[in-house]
């Protein structure tokens, strides 16, 4: 399945209007930490891969912008446990 994903800066997140829905994934941004606090797929969407690839956008992001993640949703502290190359990104 293709879609788009943008940051929307104004609200610190990276969003995607997939069959009509939003797909969100929510962050704060401090001193070049990136906290990825909330990944968001309504129940009609789940299940398409939808949140693997919002959360593998905003950890490109991450490494493109020498940032380092919090991953304080636990979506995201799994997808790091399971894709090891994102456990450089890290914040100590």
């Amino acid at each position: 399945m293709d879609f788009e994903i943008k940051q929307d800066m104004e609200k610190n997140r990276f969003v995607s209007f997939v069959e009509g829905y939003e797909a969100v994934v929510e962050y704060t941004l401090k001193d070049n930490i990136i906290d990825i606090y909330r990944t968001y797929t309504p129940t009609e969407l789940r299940g398409k891969g939808i949140a693997g690839k919002l959360v593998n956008f905003a950890l490109e992001h991450a490494k493109e912008n020498n940032l380092k993640v919090i991953p304080t949703c636990s979506y995201v502290k799994g997808y790091i446990e399971r894709h090891e190359n994102y456990k450089e990104l890290l914040s100590e």
